[in-house]
């Protein structure tokens, strides 16, 4: 016998308008959409919206090192992060693993590999709630940036690589006085450690971006891996990551990198904290100015999972965009980007992903009240 859910009474987010009705789930798909009531769990008058696409999240390393030096059980780090995902109305999630250390660095390439081994076991034997993917992102000043790509991208679960360069004067970090900001108080270096520092790093840069660059993006197209670039600054940025064959722009730092990537037909993407804190933290292009531009194609959580969700009601809510609108920043669009056609909006035929929104209370985020993988409740 099928197995078949019907959802009903419900305030329907299909792709391009909302309807009142209900939704027909069987055997995991979308089997039935329909206007008015249907004999089935009644949602009360409750939103529904397709499950969210995740591209970029580094959340999974603050809950294996919660704390500098202090190391969690690989599968209970993912259970946790997954139910965090899952109960953000996320599901389907692109981990981000590093790959490229530096010699102080505390997470290593094989603390990596073993974590992305942990990902793809549990995701095979489904242990988690939301579907993983992972999501490569790749430091190319890094000296074992190429091997530690080789290695990793072995992992069938690996089905995006971002290339970024995070070294002073390069993209997020072009003013010296913004690296010093961010990671003079995060290692706790003095002036003179820090100079050392930072010389070091333009080294490493000039001597292993370009090739890199180069390595990863070949070997990405051999194996099928989709490519990002990351804190693209400059025309000659956008161009170098077209010339590399990459489709998602993540994080474009100017409105004039951004403006020509989405005119490339490149999928941009930025942060939801972005878009709910009004701004960016490291005082790059605010999210708000390239959806304004009509820049703007994906949102990613980045490092907070319910911001996504949240950023998307808040869209609807203040009238920038209407809800279906700004749903598919979240769903539609970041599914098109990774190349996922099953899934990413409530449409016949499509994988039964779903997330029950409660009533909306002035003021507030978002509830999320259940969510449906494949038609089986999740969360």
């Amino acid at each position: 016998m099928p197995s078949e859910t019907i959802l009903s009474n419900a305030r329907i987010v299909l792709p391009d308008e909302t309807i009142e009705g209900h939704v027909v789930l069987r055997d995991g798909l979308i089997a039935e959409i329909g206007s008015g009531h249907a004999s089935g769990e009644d949602m009360g008058g409750d939103t529904l919206i397709p499950g969210l696409v995740e591209l970029h999240t580094d959340h999974i390393e603050t809950h294996f090192m919660p704390r500098p030096k202090v190391f969690w059980n690989m599968f209970a780090a993912l259970q946790a992060h997954d139910a965090q995902i899952a109960t953000s109305g996320i599901t389907t999630v692109f981990d981000a693993i590093r790959v490229g250390t530096d010699e102080d660095a505390t997470l290593t390439v094989d603390t990596m590999e073993q974590l992305s081994d942990v990902i793809a076991e549990a995701a095979e034997t489904d242990l988690t709630r939301a579907e993983h993917f992972i999501h490569l992102r790749c430091e190319v000043s890094a000296p074992d940036a190429v091997e530690g790509f080789e290695r990793l991208s072995r992992n069938p679960r690996v089905r995006l690589a971002s290339l970024m360069d995070h070294a002073p004067g390069q993209r997020q970090f072009v003013s010296l006085e913004t690296y010093r900001t961010y990671y003079q108080k995060k290692k706790a270096l003095s002036d003179e450690e820090f100079e050392r520092f930072t010389e070091r790093r333009i080294a490493e840069s000039n001597a292993n971006s370009s090739r890199s660059r180069q390595a990863i993006s070949a070997a990405a197209h051999e194996r099928g891996i989709a490519l990002a670039s990351h804190d693209d600054a400059t025309l000659a940025h956008v161009d170098e990551a077209l010339a590399l064959g990459t489709k998602i722009a993540e994080f474009p730092t100017t409105s004039e990198a951004a403006e020509a990537s989405h005119g490339a037909g490149l999928g941009v993407l930025m942060g939801a904290p972005n878009i709910v804190r009004g701004g960016s933290h490291s005082g790059n292009v605010a999210a708000h100015d390239l959806l304004s531009a009509g820049h703007l194609d994906i949102l990613s959580s980045d490092y907070i999972p319910f911001s996504m969700l949240q950023a998307a009601f808040l869209l609807a809510g203040n009238s920038t965009l209407d809800l279906p609108a700004a749903i598919r920043l979240v769903s539609a669009n970041p599914a098109k980007a990774a190349g996922l056609s099953d899934r990413g909006e409530i449409a016949v035929g499509k994988r039964a992903d779903l997330v029950r929104i409660g009533a909306d209370k002035p003021g507030r985020p978002p509830l999320v009240a259940s969510v449906y993988r494949a038609g089986r409740r999740v969360a």
